[in-house]
């Protein structure tokens, strides 16, 4: 999961780069890792700052003096497959043809064959391990077949037919053409987010941008948007500035993934039409007619509805509000910790959860305490939390998910875990309870959960999470190579290697080829 961003400025002497750093900031819970900003200046020059870190770190007062230009694109990395390197920090660039930066938010499920099909067929050279890299030289190397000094919309429409027909997978892209403008495409499936908007200049002129989230464009005044649609492409041409839309291919499905309402979104975002946070209420209501059922419609057993902060928040409102009980704040956060399941191992997930939460003791004291979560993924979490809540003084302790029990992988861009370390992988309820220390644990039903995201339009959403039946079919191959990357990204960095320099393939370079990097990122 990754956040991506593109701006283009109808003043062709304007810097967009402050833009694009302010939108990294509404968007940087989508990717914690990495950061980048590619930025285009009227002679076609590309401009780059990118690194591992959070935005404020990467990009500095210094760093971005030296991004010119009035239209970019930018990334917030997420790793999957527990890797971590500078090289795989976005946007990815290529020289060949005409010069081209994407950023993309998803996975692709078919990368072997693609990385074979580039070397063995059309000769591109891949430097990293990411299937981001992938996804653009098949884009480049489409494009280069017109052998044409100069292209045009209609070129670039026709060589992202091919992407669509080579790769598999979940992908929302911003992309940028050297001198030439901006391009933004989504997915047949629609699994990954991606929205459009426009702001009106008080000469009469627009600026564009493109974004994983809503909230992004409502900050920054734009007031008209709309979802780029499965298997749609728009291109923002900087000479004439108007957008230029294209159906590429039919739609497949419309599909969103469900987990961006369930967890990853922002509550103030609105995805393919999708309040998320009106589902997310909805969630809370929902799980509250699941716990009715567990508790036989006698819920004088719980005191206090208590939320595991800050996602479930909405949700625990609505579920106490439905179920007639109190809902108390329990546990502090710390704002400055980042999210646990990103964290790169079981020891620092522990240690990361203490530092990230403490259990206010007036509100365990005593008490049998529902506590509401969105969803459990490891349980390393839960049984922590759980514990701590037991040392607060807590008589009984009930977790209660928004989220069905998660059985599988996430494959579409969502780093959850191996399935066979997913806390809820071959375990009923009951053996889930055991697992996390609970008294009792409380799941959302997935019919439930989709009827909560569910509009007139969308009824239907990427669920593999919960049911092992991905929208792009069977994917055992996929899901093999996941596992044996994961281990040999583990078995790395416990030998120190993470960074070396040691002659070895599975060794990732800490830094990539690429253009010029501004201030002191320069290599």
């Amino acid at each position: 999961m990754c956040g991506i961003i593109g701006i283009i400025l109808a003043d062709s002497q304007g810097t967009v780069a402050h833009e694009l750093f302010d939108g990294t900031m509404f968007l940087q819970h989508r990717g914690q890792d990495a950061a980048g900003i590619v930025t285009c200046g009227n002679k076609g020059r590309l401009y780059q700052c990118k690194g591992n870190g959070m935005a404020r770190d990467v990009f500095t007062q210094q760093r971005m003096s030296g991004l010119i230009g009035h239209y970019g694109i930018a990334h917030l990395r997420y790793p999957t497959a527990g890797s971590s390197a500078n090289s795989e920090a976005q946007p990815f660039y290529v020289n060949s043809p005409y010069g081209i930066s994407l950023s993309h938010n998803g996975n692709l499920v078919n990368g072997k064959y693609l990385r074979d099909y580039l070397d063995k067929s059309v000769h591109r050279h891949i430097n990293t391990d990411s299937d981001s890299e992938l996804l653009l030289n098949i884009f480049a190397a489409e494009l280069d077949k017109y052998h044409k000094a100069r292209v045009n919309n209609d070129d670039l429409f026709n060589a992202l037919k091919g992407v669509f027909r080579e790769c598999r997978g979940a992908y929302a892209c911003v992309g940028m053409l050297a001198g030439y403008g901006l391009i933004g495409f989504r997915d047949p499936n629609g699994i990954r987010p991606l929205v459009i908007g426009e702001r009106l200049k008080s000469d009469g002129s627009k600026d564009y941008m493109l974004a994983s989230e809503s909230v992004v464009l409502k900050a920054h005044n734009f007031n008209t948007f709309r979802d780029i649609l499965p298997g749609e492409a728009v291109i923002i041409p900087k000479n004439t500035h108007k957008p230029v839309f294209k159906q590429i291919i039919p739609k497949i499905t419309y599909t969103p993934d469900i987990f961006e309402y369930v967890y990853f979104a922002r509550p103030d975002s609105v995805l393919d039409g999708i309040s998320v946070y009106h589902s997310r209420l909805n969630m809370g209501s929902k799980l509250a007619d699941s716990i009715l059922k567990h508790f036989n419609n006698d819920i004088s057993q719980i005191d206090v509805v208590i939320p595991v902060p800050d996602t479930s928040r909405h949700s625990a409102l609505a579920c106490a509000v439905a179920l007639n009980l109190p809902y108390r704040e329990g546990f502090v956060k710390n704002r400055y910790i980042g999210r646990t399941f990103i964290m790169p191992d079981q020891k620092e997930r522990r240690s990361s959860v203490r530092r990230k939460l403490n259990a206010m003791e007036s509100e365990f004291n005593n008490k049998n305490v529902l506590l509401v979560d969105d969803s459990i993924v490891r349980g390393t979490t839960s049984k922590e939390i759980v514990q701590m809540a037991r040392e607060a003084g807590a008589t009984k302790v009930y977790f209660a998910s928004c989220a069905p029990a998660i059985r599988h992988n996430h494959i579409y861009g969502i780093d959850l875990a191996d399935t066979k370390a997913l806390v809820a992988y071959n375990r009923t309820e009951n053996d889930v309870s055991k697992e996390i220390a609970a008294d009792k644990v409380i799941y959302q039903d997935l019919n439930d959960l989709i009827d909560c995201c569910s509009t007139d339009s969308i009824k239907d959403f990427e669920v593999g999470v919960f049911t092992g039946d991905y929208i792009t079919g069977i994917e055992q191959d996929y899901l093999k190579e996941l596992e044996e990357s994961r281990a040999q990204n583990q078995k790395l960095k416990e030998l120190g290697l993470g960074n070396s320099t040691v002659n070895s393939d599975s060794v990732k370079s800490e830094v990539d080829i690429g253009l010029y990097n501004s201030g002191d990122y320069a290599h």
